[in-house]
């Protein structure tokens, strides 16, 4: 498994997997975010944004069907690049519980309510915060 900015990542791939994921937003992905590439292919995607100078907000974590079995270690791999980007916190709304499971294997904690952004349009899901430091 690689992590490439998606901003470096091949022209061609990218294309391919945006092609075939439409639900992902390339504006964002291309700005701030990376893939995930597997075999050769694009296989995930994810953003992590700044929210404070050492918070951070995981979005848009996307990985196909074919990549869902290396989540845990993409979740883990996320974890390190936001150790390197010197995060303290990490925060995640989760809408599937498959993820949730994952999350709380990996010691995040759940959050009772959004404290991270205000007026967040989908109240479905659940809030999950890690510290990372």
């Amino acid at each position: 498994m690689e992590l490439i900015a998606a901003n470096y990542a091949s022209e061609e791939k990218l294309e391919r997997f945006l092609e075939n994921n439409k639900d992902v937003k390339r504006d964002i992905l291309l700005e701030k975010g990376y893939v995930v590439e597997l075999k050769g292919q694009i296989e995930g995607c994810f953003v992590i944004d700044t929210v404070d100078d050492d918070i951070y907000w995981l979005k848009q974590l996307y990985v196909t069907k074919n990549a869902a079995a290396s989540l845990p270690i993409l979740l883990e791999s996320i974890l390190a690049l936001a150790k390197e980007k010197q995060a303290k916190q990490l925060f995640v709304h989760s809408h599937q519980p498959m993820v949730d499971v994952l999350l709380e294997a990996l010691q995040f904690s759940p959050q009772k309510e959004n404290a991270l952004v205000s007026d967040y349009p989908d109240n479905n899901g659940s809030w999950w915060t890690y510290n990372v430091s």
